[in-house]
């Protein structure tokens, strides 16, 4: 239930829980809450149930959690979280970070109990070893190792998630408080408030899961180039990336596409082709992306590759494993991923 991590900052590697992982974690905290018959046992446990969801889905440290005055700071109608600004030993800046309608809908039922507000207070007002004791307990109750479970460790897998979902790195180290990434494509291209929208599209998208392409871009249309019958559509991704699309006039109106408007982009896994090494290969196919295999699953009869592609996200591939033999593609090696414009499906909300 584990899989390669890294620093959101410095990219070192490190172990951490995956999705499956999580999802075992955070049903074992709701279990421990319904397991007592005692109100005022049940609503202690509460407050670190939140405080759990809290850092697992927006990634925020557990000093800024803690500090959350929870009915000031967190605004369940727009589903977000605003975290403060420098305390005595850091610069941070105050954020936003946005939470799914799921999330904001739980919160709202936590925080509109009298007996909760009562227990709680303007703040948490949890003891940060007493958080930590009981997030290691849960952990070891899931059978994971201790460490894994830490809330530094749980920030660090919501990075994890948040990349492999093919969220931008610009809006997942914003969402994180880190830096922004130095791509003058995504600083001057997208407002703070479009990479907000972006992060709320994607939180949603997360939440309901409708769809089954393995690979996600989210960017602005930057032109629209109508023929008689069909129409080409550029789009430029928060990290800096451009990808084109062939769409139907009817589907260009259907859509009421313009140039400006933020939208999703996807390509399903067997549609990416992976050409091996440093030159851009001579292909007719439109979009095409360099980055370094990371991941490697293989299968009797499919093989999975993850691409890192050069704005930080990962592009997933799909072959067959007897042609995925043939190039002989490992971790490391440096590869072209390329697909088709007429691959690419738009999603508009």
């Amino acid at each position: 239930m584990r899989q390669e991590s890294f620093n959101i900052s410095s990219g070192a590697p490190d172990q951490c829980l995956d999705t499956a992982a999580l999802v075992r974690l955070e049903q074992s905290f709701r279990d421990w809450v319904g397991a007592t018959p005692r109100r005022d046992v049940r609503l202690a446990r509460q407050r670190v149930l939140l405080i759990f969801l809290l850092i697992r889905y927006t990634g925020a440290r557990l000093n800024e959690v803690l500090a959350l005055d929870p009915w000031e700071d967190i605004d369940c109608e727009r589903r977000t979280v605003r975290f403060g600004g420098p305390g005595p030993d850091n610069e941070r800046v105050p954020r936003e970070v946005q939470i799914s309608e799921f999330l904001a809908g739980e919160t709202r039922k936590i925080l509109s109990d009298p007996a909760f507000q009562q227990a709680t207070g303007n703040r948490f007002g949890v003891d940060p070893a007493f958080v930590r004791r009981k997030f290691y307990e849960r952990t070891r109750a899931c059978g994971f190792e201790r460490r894994l479970g830490g809330p530094e460790m749980i920030r660090k897998a919501r990075a994890v998630e948040l990349m492999q979902a093919k969220m931008p790195l610009a809006a997942v180290q914003k969402m994180l408080g880190g830096a922004m990434p130095h791509r003058g494509a995504a600083r001057i291209s997208f407002s703070p408030e479009e990479i907000e929208e972006v992060t709320r599209r994607f939180v949603e998208r997360e939440a309901n899961r409708r769809t089954s392409a393995r690979n996600t871009f989210f960017g602005k249309i930057v032109a629209i180039h109508r023929g008689d019958i069909q129409a080409r559509v550029t789009l430029l991704t928060v990290g800096g990336q451009t990808v084109s699309t062939v769409i139907t006039n009817d589907s260009l109106e259907r859509l009421e596409l313009a140039e400006g408007r933020l939208i999703a982009a996807e390509v399903k896994a067997p549609w990416v082709i992976l050409c091996r090494g440093e030159r851009e290969p001579a292909c007719s196919a439109e979009n095409r992306f360099s980055g370094v295999v990371e991941r490697v699953v293989r299968g009797k009869v499919n093989t999975e590759y993850g691409v890192r592609i050069a704005d930080g996200t990962e592009l997933c591939a799909l072959v067959s494993t007897e042609s995925g033999r043939r190039p002989a593609l490992k971790r490391g090696d440096r590869v072209w991923a390329v697909f088709n414009a007429f691959a690419v499906v738009l999603q508009a909300d």
